[in-house]
């Protein structure tokens, strides 16, 4: 028979394994990817900064992310054809997803990082990369500057500047050097 001192004791071991098992867990990090050279080119610089060096033990997580946009905010038709080219545009969006996707994988994979998960989600990008840091409770959001002058920026709007804002965690906006001939 157990006393109830013994099981007290083997109570608090359990917990304490707890709090060591949670504290070993890494924190995450989050990059988000497009279609553009900017957000690959944010994703390597990440890889060769955090997470290259430290080859056997990385200090975070990694999480890739791609949000695919919907069909309907891609297409600003109105009429009899749109029926016809909704699932058209939509199967495009999925055959790009994919291949960024499976273009994450293989840069990943080529720096010899393995442990590593790829997500794409339908919707905006903003909202996106906003909902996966707070789902994952992630320490940081990295994402490509397409390098947007001010005007630009002001009438596209801007993810990285959106995620800047209101992302609740650190934000890494990698910006691609320009190439000076």
């Amino acid at each position: 028979m157990v006393s109830t001192s013994q099981e007290r004791e083997f109570e608090r071991e359990r917990e304490r394994e707890r709090v060591r098992v949670k504290m070993a867990e890494k924190p995450v990090m989050v990059v988000g990817l497009d279609e553009s050279e900017h957000s690959f080119y944010a994703l390597e610089w990440t890889l060769n900064h955090f997470f290259v060096p430290f080859a056997s033990n990385p200090p975070f997580k990694l999480l890739v992310v791609h949000a695919r946009p919907l069909s309907s905010s891609v297409i600003a038709l109105a009429g009899p054809a749109t029926g016809e080219v909704l699932p058209l545009v939509e199967s495009d969006l999925k055959r790009i997803a994919h291949g960024i996707a499976e273009k994450a994988k293989e840069i990943c994979t080529s720096k010899s990082v393995t442990d590593f998960k790829v997500e794409v989600i339908e919707g905006d990008a903003r909202n996106i990369m906003c909902d996966v840091v707070e789902k994952h409770h992630a320490s940081m959001l990295v994402v490509g500057s397409h390098g947007y002058g001010v005007f630009k920026r002001a009438v596209l709007g801007s993810v990285s500047d959106y995620c800047a804002h209101h992302a609740h965690c650190s934000v890494l906006i990698v910006k691609k050097p320009k190439i000076k001939h």
